[in-house]
């Protein structure tokens, strides 16, 4: 199971200099092998439409709906706080963390922030 961080999705529909790295993830990407957070709904829905606009961001929108989207609930608001308490993370990525924790997946991202986290691919240039 995966979990494809908001820099991933954003450096792919915004067709930045990653979006090649990220092409594999997100283009297998389901509901059998890979869960997004809402948080992630959300951040990359925003980035897009302001950048490249709401068409563009809608089709971010409808590939990141063929995932396993995952509402935030306590239990896992709670697993979030904890996680932000301990590794002094922010919220969204505090709770991307915690959501792959519970999903047992790996994080694909390009997060400074979320580079020295466990199960974490990083990607590069």
């Amino acid at each position: 199971m995966i979990l494809i961080d908001s820099h991933g999705w954003i450096e792919y529909f915004a067709e930045g200099p990653l979006a090649d790295s990220y092409a594999p993830f997100i283009e297998k990407a389901n509901v059998e092998n890979t869960v997004t957070p809402t948080i992630v709904v959300y951040e990359v829905y925003r980035k897009i439409k302001n950048t490249k606009g709401e068409q563009k961001a809608l089709e971010a929108y409808a590939q990141i709906s063929r995932t396993k989207i995952i509402e935030l609930n306590s239990p896992l608001s709670l697993e979030a706080a904890d996680i932000s308490l301990t590794t002094k993370l922010g919220m969204a990525d505090s709770i991307i963390v915690a959501t792959a924790k519970t999903y047992n997946a790996e994080i694909i991202t390009s997060d400074k922030h979320l580079k020295n986290i466990k199960a974490v691919k990083f990607i590069s240039k």
